[in-house]
């Protein structure tokens, strides 16, 4: 018997073989989306901290998304700020129970639902200064896996509607979406909304997306993305503004100022 496994992080697939398949015969992802098999441990945060939040939000890890989080990590690494990246597909995120929907005070901080890695990013949410989203476009919007992602920021935004302290306000958000047609704008807004609620600032000129077209084969869009300068210059340009807007302290300087409007 081979002595290794491979998982493809989009669906699940286990192939048993010295090395990965060139394409996932389950879902036909990539090899670059198979990641050797171990026995996964439950994310928790160690409670050091640091600046920014990089989530790859699309199924796959190192696809077209992931490329635009490699662009905006770069120039996390350039500008010398501390970062953590996460691509979560490869994170076990649960639908959000919506326990607001029984009772007001049965959302709350920490959450409800401990049986995934959801607490963890919770903690990271609020100790990091700024968070990075990346996201492909899904029918006009994002990936279910992102989606489940922000609705379980759910506990942190009921603070604000409990009368309590909120953990989030200030901090600073940009956004970047790929896509192969249409949607990139309501992509991009139906994220950043979830952040608005939270009390983020999206920082100026924040928002970096590109698609390539309808009249292309998807197998196409690689090429075109890691080729086309737009691409370096949107992404990496919006990271650098998330960078120059979480150093002016946005958090800090608004502490106690701002007045929660949410729903």
């Amino acid at each position: 018997m081979p002595g290794k496994a491979w998982k493809c992080a989009v669906c699940g697939y286990i192939s048993r073989a010295e090395s990965p398949p060139a394409e996932c015969p389950q879902c036909a992802g990539t090899v670059r989306e198979f990641v050797e098999f171990s026995e996964k441990k439950t994310l928790r945060y160690d409670g050091e901290k640091f600046d920014v939040l990089l989530i790859n939000g699309s199924n796959h890890r190192a696809n077209n998304t992931g490329y635009l989080a490699d662009l905006a990590e770069e120039v996390l690494r350039e500008k010398g700020v501390s970062y953590r990246r996460y691509n979560i597909n490869e994170f076990t995120i649960n639908h959000c129970w919506c326990c607001y929907s029984m009772r007001d005070n049965a959302c709350r901080y920490p959450c409800r639902d401990q049986l995934d890695d959801m607490p963890g990013f919770h903690e990271m949410v609020i100790a990091s200064k700024a968070i990075i989203v990346a996201s492909p476009i899904n029918w006009n919007n994002m990936s279910a896996r992102l989606k489940d992602f922000l609705d379980r920021l759910n506990c942190i935004q009921n603070l604000y509607l409990l009368k309590k302290p909120g953990l989030t306000e200030g901090k600073v958000v940009g956004i970047a979406v790929s896509g192969h047609e249409d949607g990139a704008t309501k992509t991009a807004m139906d994220i950043f909304l979830y952040f608005q609620q939270l009390g983020y600032v999206l920082a100026p000129f924040g928002i970096a997306y590109r698609t390539h077209g309808s009249q292309f084969n998807t197998i196409t869009d690689t090429e075109f993305l890691k080729t086309d300068p737009l691409v370096i210059q949107k992404v990496k340009g919006m990271a650098n503004n998330v960078v120059e807007m979480m150093r002016l302290e946005s958090e800090e300087n608004l502490k106690g100022k701002l007045v929660p409007v949410c729903e």
